[in-house]
């Protein structure tokens, strides 16, 4: 009897850790970890709102900017509660079901990210390989399908994920290792085999991730190709600089994740700290740099972030 009711008891809440070791320094950590979530909210609500206002970009390329942005700020909103109640107000619990929630929303928006960082690839090679042909292939009702398969298929492919976890009893420790919830992380409490679990979480991966991946690096070969057979060389620095900033939004991606990835499957042996400055990292940095990385590069974003800039002010001397 007893068995039978562990197999079905699970613990009502989890308890979250936030950077072992520093414990102490919550209050002052508090503050830039703030400055953060307030510049990755507002460097891609920027991105978003210049790119429905100003007509100059409404092109594919931009378009996809606008989802990259939306997935950003999505990643961002996932964490913010449960990582804002850890470092301002000591708050370490989390409901069970609150924690597949954003469980859920966390490995969706970052498929959604992965999808349109391909979709991105794929729009600089039509860009470059076929330019006066751009426009006709990549049509609003095109991107417009491209960005719901985006959608359809992280909903559909992390749908699962949460209902495999909701089956597992949960009868020894709760405490998780990062400051908010991921399916490796609540598995690995599980007290049952997680086999359907794991096997279903490499499916995932490698259909979304793995996949993607592989994808962008074909492009970029097509790509290399497609510019080393270009005439003069002020023609091939041309176009490789039109890739420059989806180059640095890849790294500023995978990066991270692979070393997440990497960390999780080899390094046991790491300290806590490393686990989850690197989690932390896949989760924070994308949001924050990405608005950077096109800011720099796009007149028109860094024209709007100094009209807002300079309306503050006056209004502060008003």
């Amino acid at each position: 009897m007893a068995g039978n009711n562990h197999s079905h008891f699970q613990h009502p809440y989890f308890v979250l850790t936030g950077i072992p070791g520093l414990e102490q320094e919550y209050y002052w950590m508090a503050f830039p970890l703030g400055a953060i979530y307030i510049i990755a909210l507002f460097g891609n609500g920027v991105i978003i709102s210049t790119i429905k206002s100003e007509p100059s970009l409404h092109i594919p390329m931009y378009y996809f900017l606008c989802m990259l942005a939306f997935a950003d700020m999505g990643l961002t909103l996932c964490t913010l509660p449960s990582m804002l109640g850890i470092f301002w107000f000591n708050y370490k619990f989390i409901a069970f079901d609150a924690c597949l929630v954003q469980m859920y929303f966390i490995h969706t928006f970052s498929a959604i990210e992965s999808g349109v960082l391909v979709a991105m690839a794929i729009d600089r090679v039509v860009a470059i390989w076929n330019p006066l042909r751009y426009s006709t292939i990549l049509t609003n009702r095109v991107v417009c399908k491209t960005g719901m398969a985006i959608l359809s298929r992280a909903v559909c492919v992390v749908f699962p994920v949460p209902f495999l976890i909701k089956r597992l009893p949960f009868y020894r420790s709760n405490i998780l290792s990062h400051s908010f919830c991921l399916h490796q992380d609540v598995m690995r409490l599980a007290c049952a085999s997680t086999r359907v679990n794991s096997l279903y979480g490499l499916i995932a991966v490698i259909f979304t991730k793995g996949s993607d991946s592989l994808s962008i690096l074909l492009s970029y070969v097509f790509i290399l190709r497609t510019v080393m057979a270009l005439a003069s060389r002020e023609g091939r620095w041309k176009a490789l600089n039109t890739c420059v900033s989806h180059i640095c939004a890849v790294l500023i991606f995978y990066v991270p994740l692979i070393g997440v990835s990497v960390i999780h499957r080899f390094g046991k042996h790491l300290s806590p700290l490393t686990h989850a400055l690197m989690a932390n990292a896949y989760l924070l940095v994308p949001p924050v740099l990405n608005p950077i990385v096109y800011t720099v590069k796009t007149k028109e974003i860094r024209k709007k972030i100094i009209q807002i800039f300079v309306q503050t002010k006056i209004t502060a001397e008003g």
